[in-house]
Order: structure tokens, then C-alpha cells, then sequence
């Protein structure tokens, strides 16, 4: 009985994972272009600068991370194995630069997004897809007071509290993608507007983070690239009309 046991929990697992590799196809051919070119770039960043723990951790972190939100762009379940991943390297980024808020940012991604998939994981794609809506004036109101609250909680809280040399540019990131965290969750498509300003004010955060020794280029390379990707999930994302047109899907009302 017992080997017959170990045996299903192999043949269950090894379907599991060829399941996770399905996921990776059938993306929009634009998410595949995006990934190739990040990937170029980080290694070129990589390469040109002396490789350190921090450099090559980041690495592989903006690698997963990439492929996290092209997969939650494409609305593929793979995405909660990814953001975990990908959320380990960056807290241990956020860490080292003194971002503090950026770790809790990741804490919530993990919370908002990766768990749920994880969770049903063999459901989310189809669940997400067909359930998908549209903000009305309410809900408008409570994300944008509620980003507002977070974003001066959160900034006098770490400041106040620890040595985070860039607490009110660091809160205004973590603001912001909390509340699209939670939208995504909700299965809000108005989420990627909160994602797109998200990764501008991450572009910010990490430039300036740069800028005065504390991060290596990398975080703000990779910062550029998801606005890139939020910008693109507003054409070809089935989170969105126009991608769901091209899929045949029908229209968020």
C-alpha cells in the first residue's frame, strides 16, 4: 500500500509540474518579446558591473519577476510559483538597500496574489478570465482615498521607525502596489492603471536608490520593464477588452 501511495504522489506531482510548464504557452507573442529583451538587459547589466551576491540575487529575482507579471498579464496560473520566487530575492534587495517598505510590498504581493493562485491553482485561470469587471464611481473613490491613507501611514510609520533613508518615495510605491495587489485579487481590471504608476514610482524609488550607492541598477532596469509590461496588458491582457476580442472571449461589462 505504501509504494502504491508514493507512487500516485510522484504521478501526481510530475503532472502537476507539467501542468506549470503549460502555462508558459499560449501567452500573447508580445509577452514573449518583452521577456527576451528584459532578459538582455539584466544579463548586459549583469556582465558590466561586478557580480556580487546582492547583483546576482537581484538577477534572478527581476527574471522571475518578469515572467510573474507577464504571466498574471496573460492571466496564467504559473504566476503564484513565480511571484514567491521572485518575492524571496526582492525582499532580500529591499533588505540590503534599506527599502524597507519595499519588503512589505513584496509580503503583499505573496498575500494578494501568489497565495490565492496557489491555492486553487487549477481553477484561477479559468475563474480569472471569465469573472473579470470594471470599477464603477464607489469603487474609484475607496482605491484612490484608500492608496492616499496608506501612502502617509506607511511613509510616517517607516520613517519614524527605522533608518529608511527614502521613506515617503519608498511608501509611495508600496501604497500604490498594495492597492493593485488587492484589486488584482478582487479580479479588477482597473488594477493595471494602479500597476503602471506603480512601476513608475518604483522606476523612482530604485533610480534614486542607485543613484546614492545603495541598489544595483538592476531593480530599476527591471522597474522600467514592468511599466512596459502594464502598458502592453492594456492592448493584448484578456483583463482587458481589446486582448479579450482577440481570444474571442466575451466583453467586461
Amino acid at each position: 500500500m505504501d509504494n502504491l501511495a508514493s507512487t500516485s504522489e510522484r504521478h501526481n506531482l510530475v503532472t502537476y509540474f507539467k501542468w506549470l510548464a503549460q502555462q508558459v504557452k499560449g501567452w500573447p507573442q508580445q509577452n514573449y518579446y518583452l521577456f527576451w529583451f528584459s532578459m538582455g538587459l539584466q544579463i548586459m547589466t549583469l556582465v558590466s558591473n561586478p557580480i556580487t551576491p546582492v547583483a546576482f540575487i537581484t538577477f534572478i529575482g527581476t527574471t522571475l519577476g518578469v515572467l510573474c507579471i507577464l504571466s498574471i498579464n496573460a492571466a496564467k496560473a504559473v504566476n503564484g510559483w513565480l511571484g514567491i520566487l521572485s518575492a524571496i530575492c526582492f525582499i532580500y534587495a529591499g533588505w540590503t538597500a534599506k527599502n524597507y517598505l519595499s519588503i512589505f510590498e513584496q509580503v503583499a504581493y505573496v498575500a494578494t496574489l501568489d497565495l490565492p493562485v496557489l491555492l486553487s491553482v487549477k481553477t484561477w485561470n479559468d475563474n480569472t478570465v471569465n469573472n473579470l469587471r470594471k470599477f464603477g464611481l464607489k469603487q474609484w473613490i475607496i482605491a484612490i482615498v484608500g492608496t492616499v491613507i496608506v501612502y502617509f501611514v506607511s511613509g510616517w510609520a517607516i520613517g519614524a521607525f527605522t533608518n529608511d533613508p527614502r521613506p515617503y518615495v519608498d511608501a509611495l510605491s508600496f501604497a500604490v502596489s498594495l492597492t493593485a495587489g488587492i484589486m488584482c485579487f478582487m479580479r479588477y481590471s482597473n488594477q493595471y492603471f494602479w500597476w503602471l504608476f506603480s512601476g513608475i514610482f518604483q522606476l523612482i524609488l530604485w533610480g534614486i536608490t542607485f543613484s546614492q550607492g545603495d541598489a544595483t541598477l538592476a531593480m530599476a532596469v527591471n522597474s522600467a520593464v514592468y511599466v512596459v509590461n502594464d502598458i502592453l496588458a492594456f492592448t493584448v491582457s484578456p483583463w482587458f477588452n481589446s486582448g479579450r476580442r482577440k481570444k474571442g472571449l466575451s466583453e467586461i461589462k
